[in-house]
C-alpha cells in the first residue's frame, strides 16, 4: 500500500509521477544545505557526516538504521540525524520514496544556543507537526532563496524545536528584551522598502539576530522576516488600490520579481494581485 502525506500538510509542495531516482538541490545558504530525494530500494550505505541532518518524510516510507536500531519513517514525520551519528538510508517499500531535507552546521546552532550544549534528540523519528511546519518554512518552495533574516527567525525556532525534544528548559523574556524588539520592529517599519540585514538590527538593538528573533517572536506572534514581509505587502497593496500596474508595483515593493510577490501577496491575502486589483477597482475578475 502507497504511503502518501497530505495536501495540507505540505502546502505548496509540488506534487510528480516520476519514478526516477534523484536529488534536487536547493539555491545554497552559509552552513545550511537543502535538498529533496527520491529514491527505491537502498539509498545510501552507512555513512556520517559533521552536520545534523533533519527533514521531512512525503512519500512512502523511509527506512534507514541509527544508533544500533531500524527506523522507519512514514510521511508527515520528522528525522533527526546529530552530527557524526553513522546511519544509512532507503525507501522501505516497493513505493519508493520522497523527502525533503536540511543540512545544518552546528556551529549555527552553537552561536544561536550561547555556548551551549547541542541539542540531541534520542528519538531519530518525531511526529511533530509545529516543527514539520518549521523545517517545510524552509523546504517550501525549494527553488526559493532564502534570506538572512529568514534563516536567522528559522534557526532560532529550530533551536527551540530541538532543546524541546532533547528535554532542554527554555528560559524566560525579559524586559530588555522586549524594548530591543521594540526597537526592532520600529526599525523595520522605517526601512521596509529595501532589504534589512540581521547585523543591522543587531546594531540597533545589542542583541545576537538569534536571541533577537525569539525575542522578537514572544513580543509580536511574529518574526522580524515576516514582520518586513507584511510591511511590503502591505504597501503593494495600497499601490494596487491607488491604480498603479501590477507589473511595477512587485519592484517598487521589494520584492525580486513578479512570481515571488504574486506568490506571497496570495499567501498573505488568499487571492492574486490581479483577484484584488478586479475587487477594488470594481472591474472583471482577474487570474
Amino acid at each position: 500500500m502507497a504511503h502518501g502525506l497530505g495536501g495540507e500538510a505540505v502546502e505548496g509542495l509540488e506534487r510528480s509521477c516520476v519514478q526516477d531516482d534523484r536529488i534536487v538541490a536547493a539555491p545554497g545558504a552559509a552552513g545550511l544545505e537543502r535538498i529533496e530525494a527520491r529514491f527505491h530500494g537502498n539509498a545510501f550505505d552507512l555513512h556520517r557526516h559533521d552536520t545534523y541532518a533533519i527533514g521531512v518524510t512525503l512519500d512512502g516510507v523511509q527506512r534507514f538504521h541509527y544508533r544500533g536500531a531500524v527506523q522507519h519513517s512514514l510521511p508527515g514525520q520528522v528525522i533527526v540525524l546529530h552530527p557524526d551519528e553513522l546511519h544509512d538510508g532507503g525507501a522501505g517499500t516497493e513505493d519508493g520514496l520522497r523527502y525533503r531535507i536540511l543540512y545544518l552546521e552546528p556551529s549555527l546552532l552553537l552561536d544561536c544556543l550561547h555556548g551551549s550544549l547541542l541539542p540531541f534528540v534520542r528519538d531519530a523519528v518525531v511526529s511533530d507537526p509545529a516543527l514539520r511546519g518549521t523545517l517545510l518554512s524552509a523546504l517550501t518552495p525549494l527553488d526559493e532563496q532564502i534570506d538572512d533574516l529568514f534563516v536567522a527567525d528559522f534557526i532560532a525556532q529550530l533551536a527551540q524545536h530541538l532543546k524541546h525534544h532533547a528535554g532542554q528548559p527554555a528560559k524566560p523574556t525579559g524586559r530588555t528584551a522586549w524594548r530591543a524588539a521594540a526597537l526592532a520592529r520600529d526599525y523595520l517599519e522605517e526601512n521596509a522598502e529595501r532589504p534589512v540585514r540581521s547585523d543591522e538590527l543587531e546594531a540597533i538593538t545589542g542583541l545576537d539576530r538569534y536571541a533577537l528573533s525569539r525575542h522578537f517572536r514572544a513580543t509580536y506572534s511574529t518574526s522580524p522576516h515576516r514582520f518586513l514581509l507584511m510591511r511590503r505587502l502591505q504597501r503593494a497593496r495600497r499601490m494596487i488600490e491607488a491604480g498603479e500596474p501590477l507589473a511595477e508595483i512587485a519592484a517598487a515593493a521589494g520584492f525580486s520579481d513578479q512570481s515571488h510577490f504574486n506568490r506571497h501577496f496570495k499567501k498573505a491575502f488568499g487571492l492574486t494581485p490581479g483577484r484584488w486589483a478586479a475587487l477594488v477597482r470594481g472591474t472583471a475578475a482577474a487570474a
